[in-house]
């Protein structure tokens, strides 16, 4: 049962068409309670992840921080459901599936199952959803697991972390993008972040049934693993290489939201959430790797788009002046902005600044998003968001940002849906 929604899911009778049918890059599933109940050996159930229903103690998020702590079963407290898994606690929160709320209404605090929009965790509601919003495809990223599985990188049992990426990885294909979805579910899996060779293979095996795209850290270094400098991720890059497997990168998947201080409160953090995303590209560009891996692409989601002009132009201008004493002249052999253009995709849903540099950006290398079910999304408005931001365009133009690029990129059908194998 849903509290307190201010926007129900129903059929649209606008017959409006200026804006084509969305395909968002970036939406997010929060997972139901069985998924890895359903898949791991029985051996694992009891510190795989679980769903534990308990009263929170404290909870704060400060300086780009997330520390809730469980109070004890039958304590007192907000009730909330929480993931278990191992020593950790994570519950789930208004912040997770907010849409249907008004804004002041939307706040830090635990949730249950029964307090979110159900089409948060479950397939036909979610089409439903999209229907209302214009949205005909949808690329998830995961709530528990985190935006590139660090949950499972940072866990002790690194045998059972692996089992558990595999687990949400077949969910993800065979389920939340299964028959039921239709093809408007777009596949986005996760690798084991801890072994280059492992997350090769499993590159490798969700391409071969139909997957092209994966998850990954902005900034890995962040996790405590190696940057994109050096050789050690090669396999990985390797395999998304020869598969046309898209390098995904969401805000927040270093585990270290941009912030200035330890007591920042939230909304410094949120409004330079595009800091570590521009940190990122830097390092693409000046890596090599786009040079060593030909047809690698990688974007950026809920990154925004209007910041991208400016380090492209400083990125060039570094490149053709200190190359030479900036250890890229050896591997970087192009400028930086023509890397962009062949590898870079940035990902918006509200940049009407951005909207208006598109030459400096690129037609090429824009998508469109939508966030749902998160507090930042234009749910269920996006179509108006759209039209209000895109009316100055061009319909081609228009459609190449909403559909066209991402049918290309994440290669789905013409008409914008995925086919699996």
């Amino acid at each position: 049962m849903e509290t307190k929604p201010t926007v129900e899911a129903k059929p649209t009778t606008d017959t409006r068409q200026s804006l084509p049918l969305i395909i968002s890059v970036d939406d997010h599933t929060v997972e139901p309670p069985q998924v890895w109940q359903d898949r791991l050996p029985k051996k694992y159930l009891d510190i795989g992840p679980r769903i534990v229903r308990a009263p929170l103690k404290e909870m704060t998020f400060l300086g780009g921080r997330f520390k809730p702590v469980m109070g004890e079963r039958g304590g007192d407290g907000p009730i909330g459901d929480w993931w278990v898994y191992e020593d950790l606690h994570r519950p789930l929160t208004r912040l997770d599936t907010a849409v249907g709320y008004d804004r002041d209404e939307i706040k830090l605090e635990v949730i249950t199952y029964e307090q979110m929009r159900k089409g948060s965790y479950d397939v036909p509601a979610r089409l439903a959803d999209m229907d209302v919003n214009h949205v005909q495809s949808a690329l998830c990223f995961p709530t528990f697991p985190r935006f590139c599985g660090q949950t499972f990188t940072e866990a002790t049992d690194h045998e059972l972390g692996l089992l558990c990426i595999r687990a949400y990885n077949d969910w993800m294909v065979e389920e939340w993008c299964g028959p039921s979805a239709r093809g408007r579910l777009i596949p986005l899996t996760l690798i084991p972040l801890w072994d280059a060779e492992l997350a090769a293979a499993e590159v490798r095996r969700n391409a071969a049934r139909g997957v092209r795209a994966v998850a990954f850290s902005e900034i890995p270094p962040h996790l405590g693993l190696p940057s994109v400098h050096t050789d050690a991720w090669d396999p990985f890059l390797a395999a998304c290489d020869e598969t046309g497997t898209v390098v995904a990168m969401h805000i927040g998947s270093s585990s270290r939201m941009p912030s200035t201080s330890a007591d920042a409160p939230p909304a410094v953090g949120s409004t330079i959430t595009f800091a570590n995303c521009c940190f990122s590209m830097v390092d693409w560009l000046m890596s090599g790797k786009f040079e060593r891996f030909p047809n690698l692409k990688v974007m950026y989601a809920e990154g925004q788009i209007g910041w991208i002009p400016y380090i492209l132009e400083r990125a060039d201008v570094v490149w053709e002046e200190n190359r030479g004493w900036g250890g890229v002249a050896d591997k970087v052999h192009r400028p930086p902005s023509e890397l962009f253009a062949d590898h870079v995709y940035g990902c918006f849903f509200d940049d009407a600044f951005g909207l208006k540099n598109l030459d400096a950006i690129g037609l090429n290398n824009v998508l469109y998003e939508t966030d749902y079910p998160h507090s930042d999304s234009t749910w269920p408005k996006s179509r108006e968001v759209g039209e209000a931001q895109m009316g100055h365009l061009d319909a081609d133009v228009v459609e190449k940002i909403v559909r066209g690029n991402a049918i290309e990129l994440l290669q789905l059908t013409p008409e914008g849906l995925w086919s699996g194998t």
